[in-house]
């Protein structure tokens, strides 16, 4: 079998998702990078070897087999239709984008060039995750009704207030950019999408710090040095992004939901609480260490740390990839899919729900907490990626 061609749009932060494709010899390899920073092309060199060809030109990255876009969020949209108008398999990492409108752009793109479109959301390969939605696909909780989501994000000032995270024009809101991950987990989980949402959220810490320069410096990421959150040094001169946000949801099949972000926690992890007819999960840690889902099926009057069953997931060592291997797993579907076409764990237009809820949500927490309904995608687009 020969290497499928890979080209990467976008060499920034998440290169490490293209690191997972390149694979010579074993199914395929990175052939070319496109970047505006002639730094970001030189370190690519670095990651895939002299041969790889690197230009400022996204045309003539289109020589190849697939494409990753890794583009900073706002500019998805943009470079997937110009893949996708190519014919070629794309893989567009998370969010698809940060609008409504240019995520529905982009799955019509895909349906009307008949190409292959995956999105990179990973943590539907997140072992933690993985074992929630086996418990409930075995009945382990009965009828799911409700799902709570809290997302402690201890790194959040280093991650998403020194660069364009921090600026909404870039990714609307982190209750998207960030967000888009649980919200996919969460109708995931359910079985559903969100069809009304109201929310609330503030930014009142990182706006506090009154150091702002461009470009990260070599402490961008120091847990002691940029800790407490208001210590914080070298943030991005634009702020204005929320850095606590809080969702209610209500989907589509009656299930209830809730989502609660903050990014200036002094630990970094999510907890899912799945709550259903005859009993309710809950994991503890989700990848960077032993994660642990416990389930409750029992009546009691006190509150018991061990539950009626407890699901130990083993780690996995960052070696074999990045969140918990998830980053790896995705990868190899995603080839696989470029490959063969077939069924896929992640979905477009779940990808497009997901975009659908937080950006809903955000104009929600901006006016009032306003409840908002989140349209579907069109039926004849749904229509198209379910066959």
């Amino acid at each position: 079998m020969s290497d499928l061609r890979i080209a990467v749009i976008g060499a920034g932060q998440r290169v490490s998702i293209a690191r997972e494709a390149h694979r010579p010899g074993r199914g395929a390899r990175i052939t070319a990078v496109c970047d505006l920073d002639p730094a970001r092309l030189a370190h690519a060199r670095t990651l895939f070897g002299d041969d790889v060809r690197t230009t400022t030109r996204l045309e003539e990255a289109l020589d190849a087999d697939a494409v990753i876009v890794a583009t900073p969020d706002h500019l998805h949209a943009e470079h997937a239709i110009a893949v996708l108008g190519a014919g070629l398999p794309t893989f567009v990492e998370k969010p698809l984008a940060t609008t409504v409108e240019d995520a529905d752009r982009v799955l019509e793109a895909a349906r009307a060039h008949a190409a292959r479109l995956y999105v990179g959301h990973n943590m539907r390969h997140m072992p933690v995750v993985r074992e929630m939605r086996s418990l409930i696909g075995r009945g382990a909780i009965g009828e799911v009704t409700a799902v709570w989501c809290r997302h402690f994000v201890g790194h959040g000032g280093d991650y998403y207030f020194k660069d364009w995270h921090a600026d909404r024009r870039c990714t609307t809101g982190l209750l998207l950019q960030k967000g888009a991950h649980d919200l996919d987990v969460i109708h995931w989980l359910a079985g559903s999408r969100t069809g009304l949402v109201t929310a609330m959220g503030a930014l009142g810490v990182y706006d506090r710090v009154e150091d702002r320069s461009p470009g990260l410096d070599e402490h961008w990421f120091d847990p002691g040095r940029n800790w407490p959150p208001l210590s914080q040094r070298g943030l991005n001169p634009v702020i204005d992004v929320e850095d606590l946000s809080m969702v209610l949801m209500r989907l589509d099949n009656g299930v209830q939901a809730s989502y609660q972000q903050c990014h200036y926690t002094p630990d970094y992890w999510r907890n899912y609480t799945v709550i259903g007819t005859e009993g309710r999960l809950e994991n503890f840690g989700d990848h960077r260490g032993t994660g642990v889902v416990r389930v409750w099926n029992k009546r009691r009057r006190d509150y018991d740390a061990d539950g009626d069953l407890v699901v130990t997931v083993p780690a996995v060592p960052e070696a074999e990839g990045g969140h918990g291997g998830a980053d790896r797993a995705l990868m190899t579907e995603f080839l696989r899919f470029a490959r063969e076409g077939g069924s896929t764990d992640t979905s477009p237009v779940a990808a497009r729900d997901a975009v659908a809820a937080a950006y809903h949500a955000t104009l929600s927490l901006r006016s009032g907490s306003t409840p908002r309904a989140v349209p579907p995608v069109r039926p004849e687009v749904a229509a198209y990626f379910a066959t």
